[in-house]
């Protein structure tokens, strides 16, 4: 992890949302850092010290699942916030850990400031809430996935919705992503992606994967 150069001040959730009078505050409060493809931002179990919001690259957020295998609970990319699952009245932890995928740069908020910010603008406060609601749906959904939907059914989900979040049918993910995003293991995920591929459903070649029949896949799901 590194300093990174000056943000635009108005890429991030945080920028986006508050009030114009405030952006002067976020400049002087903010830390502009850059981690490297594989690198931590921050880990789960770790004390909260403040609030991430992504700005360039792509990160993973992930959650330990067992004693050796992750669940990746998202893929985050530009403008999202990292770290607010570990904000609350208790005891303040990461509920989570953030990967960065490839070489990411962020904007870092103190806790203090950002609740600050908070308190002072409203329709920062309401966004939020609103993230909130929607992520706990994602998270109802993908739970439910995982007691109702078989194996083909989840992946087929997930390389939809990688591509959603891409906006394209290539896009690049290992098979172990894959995996933890799919809530299984790799051997089972590079068994499926070959009849997949058999079924001229994707094309696949080491990291990178192609949609060919979209509506086919959603028929999985």
């Amino acid at each position: 992890m590194k300093k990174a150069g000056a943000c635009d001040l108005k890429t991030c959730f945080l920028c986006q949302f508050c009030m114009p009078e405030w952006i002067t505050a976020v400049s002087d409060n903010k830390q502009h850092l850059f981690y490297k493809k594989g690198e931590t931002i921050f880990q789960e179990g770790v004390a909260v010290t403040g609030i991430f919001f992504l700005y360039e690259g792509k990160v993973k957020v992930h959650k330990q699942w067992g004693a050796e295998k992750d669940l990746i609970i998202r893929f985050a990319q530009k403008g999202d916030i990292l770290g607010h699952r570990g904000l609350g009245s208790g005891q303040r932890l990461y509920t989570v850990s953030a990967t960065a995928l490839e070489d990411t740069t962020v904007c870092f908020m103190d806790i203090a400031f950002f609740e600050a910010s908070l308190k002072v603008n409203s329709a920062l406060t309401f966004k939020l809430m609103q993230f909130y609601a929607d992520e706990l749906q994602e998270a109802e959904r993908k739970m439910r996935n995982l007691v109702h939907m078989d194996v083909k059914g989840r992946l087929a989900d997930a390389l939809l919705e990688i591509s959603r979040m891409h906006n394209s049918k290539q896009f690049s993910i290992s098979r172990q992503d894959l995996a933890s995003f799919a809530g299984t293991t790799y051997e089972t995920i590079y068994r499926i992606i070959q009849e997949f591929i058999q079924q001229k459903l994707i094309e696949a070649e080491g990291k990178s994967i192609t949609i060919l029949q979209e509506k086919k896949l959603q028929k999985y799901c």
